[in-house]
């Protein structure tokens, strides 16, 4: 219902755009039927505007009421109607832009207070990912999430969509998010006796824009196919060449161009030089001691086929890893975290509560087309990525890194 009221208020708008533009390309001003037409559909818009607002007020208060995440479905319907391949011809071949794209762009610039460099395109269209099996690493994808949620006790559920990571949207500056360190603590007094002040602690985790870009270069007959999976084939080179760089930052960014990465920004630590079952359970024990409740891990492929292949006990059935879980928790793979550097060089898993990861993001991926330069010369057609980004744990002892596993 509310898509349909913007719908609707979009083409009532662009009813009175046609008239106005109309009327200055004929040098006049509106006549007495135009400005009638003019503020019928002004009333109109009006109305609109508040038949949205009520439904979404309904549709948020009924989402709360049943505990859900607040999600903006006009929003998300919207941009699974963008086409990327429409986004990169529309400036190609120099014409405006139409549809979801061009409403994506107003609502874009509505909340970023700024035109984006060349076209906006969400990061959700590259939700789905061949990258998204389990020898890789699984997308970013935005969630509706409000970002004057004070951190205070741990709560559940996401530094990928697959593991359960928050993300914040559309920033503006940097991001500031206080963060309670201590609690009170209760005392036992003799009759008489005063209780000692056991104030409460705090202090502050900041995101900080981010940039990653690349440059790829599409053939023109390409962009020019109409087939869907043309679009599939687009959004993957796009996947390829930006998402698995904010992949790999997610787990070893260095903290300065990129985010820092989780390698470094955890604190959590454990050892598995002995890679038993008993051992297993002394990582798991250390963050229930920190009030961690894990959801799951995250290693390599080279690990997991050890996991895979130790016994739980010598002489007994049963294996380390069995059906995807170690410990009865999910086990995520991703080529991108990388072994331990050494002589010999050593496994790394990561055990936490991802739901504690939290990415901010500042607008969607901009995606600016050059027909000319030396693509021009082979026909093809120079794409630029650009999007901005930053991640960090709210609580850096909600994640235990084992980088001790011989391989």
């Amino acid at each position: 219902m509310i898509f349909q009221y913007k719908e609707q208020k979009a083409e009532a708008v662009k009813e009175m755009r046609s008239m106005v533009e109309a009327a200055q390309a004929a040098k006049r001003n509106l006549t007495a039927d135009e400005t009638a037409k003019f503020d019928q559909l002004k009333a109109k818009v009006t109305d609109l505007e508040g038949q949205e607002q009520r439904a979404s007020y309904l549709a948020e208060a009924e989402r709360r009421m049943k505990g859900e995440p607040v999600i903006d479905k006009s929003l998300a319907n919207l941009e699974s109607r963008i086409n990327l391949v429409d986004a990169i011809n529309a400036q190609v071949e120099q014409r405006a832009l139409t549809g979801a794209l061009a409403e994506y762009a107003q609502e874009h610039e509505r909340m970023m207070g700024r035109k984006a460099t060349g076209v906006a395109v969400p990061m959700s269209i590259f939700e789905k990912r061949a990258a998204q099996t389990t020898t890789t690493a699984a997308g970013i994808v935005p969630e509706d999430f409000r970002g004057d949620q004070f951190v205070g006790l741990l709560r559940n559920a996401l530094v990928v969509k697959s593991l359960g990571a928050r993300v914040l949207p559309n920033l503006r500056g940097d991001t500031v998010i206080p963060r309670q360190k201590t609690s009170s603590t209760a005392q036992w007094i003799a009759e008489g006796e005063s209780l000692t002040d056991s104030g409460l602690t705090f202090d502050n985790i900041t995101l900080k824009p981010k940039h990653v870009g690349a440059i790829t270069e599409l053939s023109r007959q390409l962009l020019q196919q109409s087939n869907p999976a043309i679009e599939q084939l687009v959004r993957d080179d796009f996947v390829n060449v930006v998402s698995a760089a904010v992949d790999l930052a997610m787990l070893h960014g260095d903290g300065i161009k990129q985010p820092e990465g989780l390698v470094t920004a955890a604190t959590g630590t454990g050892t598995l030089a002995t890679l038993d079952w008993q051992a297993v359970l002394t990582v798991l024990e250390g963050l229930t001691l920190n009030n961690i409740n894990p959801n799951a891990w995250l290693t390599s492929p080279g690990v997991a086929t050890i996991l895979r292949s130790t016994l739980k006990e010598a002489g007994l059935p049963g294996y380390l890893m069995e059906n995807g879980q170690l410990a009865n928790i999910p086990v995520a793979i991703s080529k991108h975290l990388a072994n331990k550097a050494g002589a010999p060089a050593t496994g790394r898993m990561i055990l936490g509560d991802f739901s504690e990861m939290v990415i901010g993001t500042w607008g969607g991926i901009e995606v600016l087309a050059n027909p000319y330069g030396t693509a021009y010369e082979r026909g093809g057609v120079q794409i630029r990525i650009l999007t901005t980004l930053d991640m960090i744990p709210r609580r850096e002892e909600a994640f235990a890194i084992v980088d001790d596993i011989a391989l």
